[in-house]
């Protein structure tokens, strides 16, 4: 599907799981509508600050507040597409095309998340 992001993985021969393409365009999607508006807020902020009317710097408070906020939602808003994403690359990784039923090691904590939502890297080797 050309166009779409994405919609292939690799070299293009490994199709993503339908759910978490719609998860991570979600995902995209709110995190843009958050930054469009920390864009107004930064304006209004802008705008307040040069007026030097009390009011208006009494307000920016609250706008920076609101500001900072909708940060932490963005960050938690990317944790959770990173998480996303990890978990199907892991999933994807671990149906891959090797039929000989050994994963070769490649991973010891058996294709599941930390708990702070990152994959596992560590590696067995292989005798």
């Amino acid at each position: 599907m050309e166009g779409e992001p994405f919609s292939r993985l690799g070299d293009g021969s490994d199709q993503m799981d339908p759910k978490v393409v719609q998860t991570l365009q979600k995902g995209l999607v709110q995190v843009q509508t958050i930054l469009d508006q920390n864009r107004l807020l930064i304006n209004e902020i802008n705008m307040n600050h040069e007026s030097k009317v009390p009011h208006n710097l009494t307000r920016n408070v609250g706008l920076i507040r609101e500001l900072n906020n909708n940060i932490k939602r963005v960050v938690g808003l990317y944790n959770d597409i990173s998480s996303s994403f990890i978990k199907s690359a892991i999933d994807v990784s671990s149906n891959g095309d090797d039929d000989d039923g050994d994963d070769h090691g490649s991973s010891s904590c058996g294709g599941a998340l930390k708990s702070n939502g990152k994959g596992c890297h560590k590696r067995n080797r292989v005798a």
